[in-house]
């Protein structure tokens, strides 16, 4: 079966900056709904539309076409006390961002009695290289379908 809109992609990948230093690497294989559902990026379902199981490529995405420009206005800073003890670097709080829409920050600092939070997704700004290799493609199921994403192994499960 050819992947193309409405199909259950299995992959495995691995993700590296442009110096080889590894970003992310799928120890299990990863199942995505393709077909413009936003289950992956846009550019890694544009390489595989019409391929097969066995197909392998690397992609080489600009931040535009991975995870995004880094944007300053994503960027917070705001007195420790607001926040719930035991705030930690690395951690994630939801918080609105400047349109009213719900956000996710990242804790990337705390000095002193201030915390530095980022908006951004963790590889906004960063050129990306994908190893992906096709592992299985199936049809989708009308549920997959209308919960817009795979469900099962490797899947969403609710």
């Amino acid at each position: 079966m050819i992947i193309k809109k409405d199909t259950a992609v299995t992959l495995s990948f691995k993700v590296t900056d442009t110096h080889g230093k590894l970003v992310e690497e799928s120890a299990d294989p990863t199942v995505y709904l393709h077909g413009g559902y936003g289950n992956t990026l846009p550019r890694i379902e544009q390489a595989l539309e019409g391929k097969a199981a066995g197909y392998q490529v690397t992609l080489q995405l600009q931040p535009q076409d991975a995870f995004g420009l880094r944007d300053e206005s994503l960027l917070r800073t705001l007195p420790k006390k607001q926040f719930p003890p035991g705030v930690k670097v690395g951690g994630q709080l939801e918080g609105h961002g400047e349109d009213g829409r719900m956000q996710v920050f990242n804790v990337t600092k705390i000095k002193g009695d201030t915390v530095l939070l980022d908006g951004n997704h963790p590889l906004a700004g960063k050129e990306l290289r994908f190893v992906l290799k096709v592992m299985d493609v199936r049809a989708a199921s009308e549920e997959e379908i209308a919960h817009r994403h795979v469900h099962g192994e490797h899947g969403h499960h609710h």
